[in-house]
């Protein structure tokens, strides 16, 4: 769950969503693979405009710093040297998207929206496990379908990528929601069910990480929000209390009853460019404090449709339950 940042957060402050998988890499940013030994697989997303994909994959330090070495991430960065270790990534992986594919701008996403998201904004990684036979699945899946984007901001953003992604891995579980997000999907909303639904599998092994934003570049980054949430706690609720106050009061209300979820443990592990193999470690323990007492404030925070038991999950898939941007 990565928050939003920018012109674009403030109009939209809901936040982008990634999935990382730690068994899948980016053999080409439209093509997967499993990966070999020493790699740290890759983050696949939704993005719009980006040479007509409808999904981009790239390697997980690359994704974050515009590095291939994570050895080499500043401690503070500034414009030009943010610019210039994304050219020289782009320059080397990214031609082959096309020459057309725009870089982006504060109204518009581009290719820079694929490397170096540390330094725009903060992101909180929701580690679970899966199995390799569902890894294998996915990658056939995405390598034998059309990739091809069919973007749409409301009802098929970045968000529901990931939900239909985590639907692949727990069938029927991440469903759209009339309250308190109208029927549009957000990253909140599929952090949200995603910790809802650990609860009741703990096997899968829920942990939850923070990933710094890092400093000098941009202002910090803003927390993620639901559609009554952007609605009633933004500059949004003057013209709609003019409008409509009962819609408003409406809004208002589901904000209080639904809408404040309770998604990120009060201290969780701080990952940086040095200690990323955490979200990799075969070693983690079956529930940290803070995930656990994350689990049980969640499940009360709001009632949604009760689902189904599936097939556990195990071991390689992370959730970077992180703008439509």
């Amino acid at each position: 769950m990565e928050q939003p940042y920018g012109f674009f957060g403030t109009v939209n402050p809901t936040g982008h969503n990634a999935v990382y998988f730690e068994r899948i890499c980016a053999e080409t940013p439209v093509k997967l693979r499993r990966c070999q030994p020493g790699e740290m697989g890759a983050v696949v997303s939704r993005y719009q405009g980006l040479g007509g994909y409808d999904w981009i994959a790239i390697p997980l330090v690359p994704y974050l710093y515009a590095l291939e070495d994570a050895s080499k991430v500043p401690a503070h960065v500034d414009r030009d040297t943010v610019h210039r270790m994304r050219d020289r990534y782009h320059e080397t992986h990214l031609m082959g998207l096309g020459q057309d594919v725009p870089r982006g701008n504060f109204l518009h996403g581009g290719w820079t929206e694929l490397v170096g998201v540390a330094y725009e904004r903060r992101i909180y990684a929701y580690r679970f496990e899966t199995t390799e036979e569902q890894d294998d699945a996915f990658i056939a899946r995405m390598n034998n379908a059309d990739n091809s984007s069919h973007f749409q901001l409301l009802f098929n953003n970045c968000a529901d990528f990931a939900r239909v992604t985590l639907n692949f891995y727990f069938p029927g579980t991440f469903r759209r929601s009339a309250f308190p997000d109208a029927g549009m999907t957000t990253p909140k909303q599929i952090a949200f069910k995603l910790v809802r639904y650990t609860r009741k599998h703990p096997e899968t092994k829920l942990t939850i990480f923070e990933i710094p934003q890092i400093p000098g570049y941009r202002r910090l980054s803003r927390s993620n929000k639901s559609i009554s949430e952007s609605l009633v706690t933004t500059g949004y609720a003057i013209p709609l209390v003019a409008m409509n106050p009962y819609l408003a009061g409406g809004l208002f209300v589901d904000y209080l009853v639904r809408g404040r979820y309770h998604l990120l443990p009060k201290h969780p592990q701080i990952l940086g460019p040095d200690n990323l193999a955490a979200l990799t470690s075969t070693a983690w323990p079956t529930q940290n404090p803070d995930s656990a007492e994350l689990q049980t404030t969640a499940a009360g925070a709001t009632e949604l449709a009760d689902v189904p038991p599936d097939e556990p999950a195990s071991k390689g898939m992370k959730e970077m339950v992180a703008a439509h941007e």
